[in-house]
């Protein structure tokens, strides 16, 4: 087991190999540490690392100078690899012998192990993604198949989940993977107050397709922020879209439009979304009831707030309190929000 270290700091090192994405390296130093508990101590620690402890090449044009050389990851409770943009893990499938060794080691003494983007393809190589599932950058799909092909790949996803080894798509889904991992580890009123700090969506489930070859929407005169906050208000309440578009004044296929142009999701997927996301909350930091929480949340009944749980998250509620409620040692395994 990981070693609770929630108070004294979490240790998470980055491993940050040679053409590292430069985007995906400085993901988990901005999302951990936003991460703070309620009297704003820092909950982790993060250090970049190399191979050797020397600068690497980024793609963005600089040198990466580290803070350490492997000798981090031997004392990580979360060792991250960040993408690469080229090099033999994307071209041959094989990766610098000390680097399989030190991830090796690092999960065979309980440490969590992550990838961000084409990080995965380092992961594989090192044989720890060997008959799991797992995801990385849609774009690279095909090729991970070919040089990895006992791994489960899924390059629909934006994150993977499997226990104590995680993967997440391209770039922005990096994001969504930490605040995952933070939201595990501490629950969703930590996660989303960093979420907050970093700008970005408290949370998109490790399920949602990734963002393949969609067109930009037309920039809209009218915008559906104003209903959406609107309807964050009244999500115990019986909500039609009727009542939406007449909200933000527009037609039903207006609004209907510039609602997924704005957002990506449909008004109902988005509400449904929403709607999750305040039962969630609700079951970490209240004592209320599953009946109590359904309806403050807008499901209505325990058993269509248990259906959706189970569609969205792959656990029950009861459960789901019990694992976040004592977030130091998880009792259940959330696979990015899709059970495998």
């Amino acid at each position: 087991m990981r070693k609770n270290r929630a108070m004294s700091g979490h240790a998470i090192a980055v491993l940050a190999l040679d053409s590292v994405v430069a985007l995906d390296l400085g993901t988990p130093a901005q999302v951990f540490g936003a991460a703070r508990d309620a009297a704003g101590r820092p909950l982790y620690t993060v250090t970049t690392c190399t191979a050797d402890g020397t600068p690497v090449r980024s793609t963005a044009g600089f040198r990466v100078l580290p803070d350490a050389g492997l000798a981090a990851t031997a004392t990580a409770d979360t060792v991250i690899v960040p993408g690469v943009q080229h090099g033999p893990a994307l071209s041959d499938g094989a990766v610098d012998p000390a680097v399989t060794a030190a991830l090796r080691a690092a999960h065979r003494r309980g440490a969590r192990v992550m990838s961000i983007c084409t990080g995965a393809f380092v992961l594989a190589a090192a044989g720890l993604l060997d008959d799991r599932p797992a995801t990385t950058h849609w774009w690279y799909a095909d090729g991970f198949r070919r040089l990895h092909p006992r791994v489960r790949l899924d390059p629909d996803v934006l994150f993977v989940d499997d226990g104590e080894v995680l993967t997440s798509a391209g770039v922005a889904a990096g994001i969504d993977l930490c605040l995952h991992v933070v939201r595990r580890d501490h629950g969703s009123e930590v996660a989303n107050r960093a979420a907050r700090r970093c700008v970005v969506p408290p949370w998109r489930d490790g399920g949602q397709a990734q963002y393949i070859e969609r067109p930009l929407p037309e920039p809209a005169e009218a915008s559906t922020a104003a209903t959406r906050q609107w309807m964050l208000r009244r999500l115990d309440e019986p909500l039609t879209l009727r009542a939406m578009a007449q909200h933000a004044s527009m037609s039903v296929r207006t609004f209907t439009r510039r609602f997924r142009d704005e957002t990506g999701l449909s008004p109902a997927r988005w509400l449904l979304r929403q709607r999750t996301e305040h039962a969630r909350l609700l079951l970490e930091t209240t004592d209320l009831g599953v009946d109590r929480v359904a309806r403050q949340a807008g499901f209505g009944t325990a058993a269509a707030l248990r259906q959706q749980f189970q569609a969205a998250l792959g656990v029950a509620p009861a459960t789901y309190r019990r694992t976040f409620r004592r977030p130091a040692v998880p009792s259940e395994r959330l696979s990015g929000m899709r059970r495998r």
